[in-house]
């Protein structure tokens, strides 16, 4: 301001203003007393603190979230938070389908395809099995489990074939390190059915393959009815485990059946399309059943629904038990959650600790009930398995269960034992019969999935599938040649 004040003076009316004429002002305002004050500094606008965050790695996979026919969850995207590569395939995954695969990423490493496409099928199967594959890695502390194979540096990936033939049908072979899903066309429609489009289908056959590698043995046919029974159950277990583990579907879960898991669902109905698909108007198996031993036969399907309604039956006890303790804390899906995490990673150590062959269904509750007892559980848990267990006539019980069959059970007492005070804690119970054809008698797989009507493991022995290690053709004709060795002397 005063520079311009300076310079209307200086200069005369009617004249214009030089450069020269402006220099000569400016040069005398410059000299003391008169100063010039400084431009303010333009500052750079202050970097945002740095929040450290690790890398992002992992897809976007578009799967079913249960059956196609599951109207409430239908297609959704979900995360693998680990690194999958095209096809889709991993360090110990890779999908095959002749023409299709490998199926490639989008440029943003996702792999979202239209439903029921031919590369939908092969991202949403890989999907499912990496999903069951991690849910028991986590059971297991995070360790890796080995593939039945995956022995002396043996690094060979299970193959996962989504569209393997046509048949009403879907297998794991340890021959072919493969998870294979058929597809048919029921009688009387045109409509085909994939097995690979089932969340239970997937998980239920990727449940016997985490199983052939924890326990190798339990596939060969000279086990009793229970030990493939074991397997069956496990298969249709993965699948109402890895159900739980998703926040989308436990949530729809309770909100459809207002908490009680004996309403009619979705969780208890294994593989609805494909039981449609047959005639069956709840899945090919209802989980939430009242089966006891003396009421199915030596079929490895139908004896495996004595164990899986057993289990079934436990969680939901142990649910009715944790809402009614924690019910003012936390919501019936974040409880029903926690319930079935805790369940699962139960069974699965129980399973860990079982025998290494003819394991029976009294093995693994008697697994459960000390490793519960171990990491100190509440008591009721282990009247809860007991009771469920003694009704079903697979153990016996050490304490009356008639509170339990009246519906009289003490859900607010974290130590009751069933006997209507607190009892000594049993961990240790015996068979119900122990000359039980379940015990006994030759398994019938006539009923069962593809996986146990196999040749390999029909005929090879459990010495052999207990050792571990490849399989192949030779082994499955090793009785055969050996009599074709000795004739042709």
């Amino acid at each position: 301001m005063i520079i311009q004040e300076m310079r209307e003076k200086s200069v005369p009316e009617g004249r214009a203003v030089t450069g020269t004429a402006v220099a000569d002002t400016t040069k005398l305002l410059l000299q003391p007393p008169f100063t010039v004050e400084p431009a303010p500094v333009q500052r750079a606008a202050p970097a945002p603190v740095p929040i450290p965050i690790p890398p992002i790695v992992g897809p976007r996979i578009l799967i079913y979230k249960q059956d196609p026919t599951v109207a409430e969850l239908g297609v959704r995207p979900i995360f693998i938070p680990s690194p999958v590569l095209s096809g889709p395939t991993d360090a110990r995954i890779v999908t095959q389908l002749p023409g299709i695969t490998p199926v490639a990423r989008s440029v943003n490493g996702d792999f979202i395809f239209v439903p029921n496409s031919p590369e939908f099928d092969c991202s949403h199967t890989y999907a499912v099995v990496r999903e069951t594959l991690t849910m028991y890695e986590r059971h297991n502390g995070g360790t890796p489990i080995p593939f039945a194979w995956n022995t002396g540096g043996n690094l060979d990936r299970l193959t996962v074939f989504p569209h393997a033939a046509v048949g009403a049908n879907a297998f794991y072979t340890r021959t072919a390190k493969a998870l294979k899903f058929l597809f048919f066309t029921p009688t009387g429609t045109t409509q085909q059915v994939f097995t690979c489009r089932s969340l239970d289908i997937v998980a239920h056959e990727t449940g016997h393959a985490v199983l052939d590698g924890l326990k190798p043995g339990w596939l060969a046919a000279d086990n009793p009815p229970q030990t493939g029974g074991l397997h069956e159950s496990f298969g249709d277990l993965t699948a109402i485990f890895l159900t739980l583990a998703q926040p989308d579907q436990a949530e729809a879960l309770v909100a459809l059946t207002k908490a009680n898991l004996h309403a009619k669902s979705f969780l208890s109905a294994i593989a609805e399309q494909f039981g449609q698909a047959l005639g069956r108007p709840f899945g090919l198996r209802n989980a939430d059943n009242d089966l006891k031993l003396s009421e199915v036969s030596n079929e490895v399907h139908a004896i495996s629904q004595v164990f899986t309604g057993g289990i079934y039956d436990v969680l939901a006890d142990i649910y009715a038990f944790e809402r009614t303790r924690q019910g003012a804390l936390k919501s019936p899906t974040v409880i029903l959650m926690e319930v079935a995490n805790q369940l699962c990673e139960l069974l699965f150590k129980a399973i860990v600790k079982a025998p290494a062959t003819k394991a029976t269904y009294t093995d693994v509750v008697n697994q459960m009930l000390q490793v519960s007892a171990a990491q100190g559980d509440p008591n009721i848990y282990r009247t809860f398995i007991r009771n469920r267990f003694a009704f079903r006539e697979v153990v016996t019980s050490p304490t009356p269960f008639s509170e339990m069959l009246s519906g009289e059970m003490d859900f607010r007492n974290a130590d009751y034992t069933g006997d209507g005070k607190t009892a000594k804690d049993i961990t240790n119970v015996k068979p119900a019969d122990a000359a039980s054809a379940s015990l006994r008698a030759v398994q019938d797989r006539s009923g069962c999935c593809g996986t146990m009507q196999l040749p390999e493991f029909q005929v090879i022995g459990a010495d052999k599938l207990t050792a571990k290690g490849e399989l192949h053709d030779d082994d499955i004709l090793a009785s055969q040649l050996s009599a074709l060795k000795k004739a042709f002397k």
